[in-house]
């Protein structure tokens, strides 16, 4: 048969999944068959996400990987706990070795944005507090995926290929040569349906489950990072590694329609959904038409966003007024400055980003929403030798401004695009949600709990709805299927709009409701490989 895996002619439906002993969300059906297998051999939701996440760092390569970061909400015997497992910049690094390297701006590629991976610790740290089954356990089903390989998915091989040739043309030296030598076959990226296996990614996960992930930061896999580092001209060093810690954080919330929506503090960007949420809330939508509202999303958007640009940063370093951008009283003022055309609050540019979400539900009532994140795709282009690392390159996204909050500074976290999201009523969970996707990812939180709670969507319906983006200054970026009669309102607003051919910027979600029955309904994103695996 001779078809084109990523041609889809004709829109196709998807229904909200329901299950009662357990539940897997994620952007990858082999992904979510990992976390369901964990779940039927007496893990729970948290070791679910734990077997997910590493499954994804096999099959989806593209957008994470063992080098990532990640952070976590974690429902569990009735509680919410946060954990931020993303690492810092390492010792050596500064402004100063920066410009003597000829470097005015942080590179996207390369072992300059490389910051310390929380990944694997992450896991461990996840397993060790919550979980069931032991660490070697919960990561067998992506051993097996890594060692005897898997066919890759459509949407993961058009960004494979995508990321085989901006490296092809962008990135030379020997830092770079074992991404080439991992992640192709002689240099062009795998097909859909075919298979990919990696020996040493298998060998790596067996050895972060073997050692509780003491392998990755303090033994074999540290001295491995170590030595390519400082033969490629890195600054990573394994005493980075060894001084990394996951922290356990309080979530923060504020109060839409009768709910509690959740999100992590910084040094993720978390609290710019919450901002636009507290904005929002102030109109009665109800009444609105798609024009305005799409509007007033857009308005609020920007200037939450301006207050993030200004604010976000990692706390330990910096001063954040948390109370204050969260108040109802900062919200009426920034709601009081939105008109009936676009508003240019100058929030800076974002920029787009490669992650993977999931969520995961059980039948004892604990429930995870994960992010895991590489950043740009495959990261920094650096892969370790014989380990299957690909490392990330989170350190872009700090400022190189030294009066700004979120400025470079050696063992310091940069201000973070991945963030998992939560909702509760009334000091029960009713799920965990997510949107993936760089600078859309409070965006799309805004979106997904709007149509959740204005609009009464089921969460299906809540993430097959079309989206918009805000880019920068007054540039929007919005789905075809908004309609006509939209794009051209938002245009004479103001709004300088692009109508989007492809859906991949606009982010991948994941939803897990628990009912009023007691039963778990989900649903999964529609532009990508999107699977729910249910119990």
């Amino acid at each position: 048969m001779n078809f084109d895996a990523l041609d889809y002619p004709y829109s196709s439906r998807r229904t909200a999944v329901y299950a009662r002993r357990g539940m897997v969300a994620t952007s990858q059906p082999l992904a979510a068959a990992a976390g369901l297998q964990v779940l039927q051999q007496g893990g729970n939701a948290i070791d679910a996400a734990v077997a997910t996440a590493a499954a994804l760092t096999v099959v989806e390569p593209t957008s994470n990987g063992i080098g990532s970061d990640s952070f976590a909400i974690v429902w569990h015997k009735g509680q919410l706990h946060g954990l931020n497992g993303s690492g810092v910049a390492p010792a050596a690094i500064s402004l100063e070795e920066l410009a003597r390297r000829g470097y005015h701006e942080m590179p996207k590629f390369g072992w300059m944005p490389v910051t310390v991976p929380g990944t694997p610790a992450a896991w461990a740290d996840l397993i060790e507090r919550f979980g069931n089954l032991t660490l070697r356990q919960v990561l067998d089903p992506a051993i097996t995926l890594a060692r005897d390989g898997h066919p890759v998915s459509p949407t993961a091989a058009k960004y494979w290929a995508l990321a085989a040739k901006r490296f092809a043309s962008t990135l030379e030296g020997p830092a770079f040569e074992h991404w080439f030598k991992i992640f192709t076959f002689d240099g062009r990226a795998p097909k859909p349906g075919e298979t990919f296996r990696s020996a040493e990614h298998a060998r790596t996960l067996e050895l972060i489950g073997q050692s509780g992930a003491k392998a990755f930061y303090q033994g074999e896999l540290a001295e491995e990072i170590e030595r390519f580092a400082r033969e490629t001209g890195g600054l990573l060093t394994k005493a980075d590694l060894a001084a990394h810690r996951s922290d356990w954080v309080n979530p923060v919330s504020i109060q839409y329609r009768g709910y509690d929506v959740w999100e992590l503090p910084p040094n993720g960007q978390g609290i710019v959904a919450l901002m636009a949420l507290n904005i929002l809330k102030g109109y009665d939508f109800s009444t609105m038409d798609v024009r305005e509202r799409t509007h007033l999303q857009l308005e609020a958007m920007k200037l939450a966003f301006a207050d993030g640009k200004r604010h976000i940063a990692d706390p330990r370093h910096a001063e954040i007024p948390l109370d204050m951008l969260l108040s109802d009283e900062h919200a009426a003022k920034q709601r009081a400055r939105i008109g009936e055309t676009a508003l240019l609050p100058d929030p800076g540019a974002p920029v787009l980003g490669g992650t993977v979400y999931l969520a995961t539900a059980d039948g004892e009532g604990n429930m995870v929403s994960y992010i895991q994140s590489n950043y740009m795709g495959f990261g920094s282009g650096v892969v370790v030798p014989n380990t299957g690392i690909a490392l990330q390159n989170r350190g872009h996204n700090f400022s190189m401004d030294p009066a700004h909050k979120n400025v470079l500074a050696p063992g310091k976290r940069p201000y973070h695009t991945i963030i998992p999201g939560f909702l509760t009523k009334d000091g029960a969970a009713v799920g965990p949600f997510g949107v993936m996707g760089g600078f859309m990812q409070p965006q799309g939180h805004v979106q997904v709990m709007m149509n959740t709670l204005d609009f009464s969507m089921n969460p299906q319906a809540a993430l097959d709805a079309p989206r918009w983006q805000w880019m920068q200054d007054n540039q929007v970026s919005i789905e075809e299927t908004y309609g006509a009669d939209v794009i051209e309102d938002l245009r004479r607003r103001g709004h300088e709009v692009d109508v989007a051919e492809d859906v991949g910027g606009f982010g991948r979600g994941q939803i897990i409701w628990r009912t009023e029955a007691g039963t778990l309904v989900g649903g999964t994103e529609p532009r990508t490989d999107g699977s729910i695996a249910a119990w």
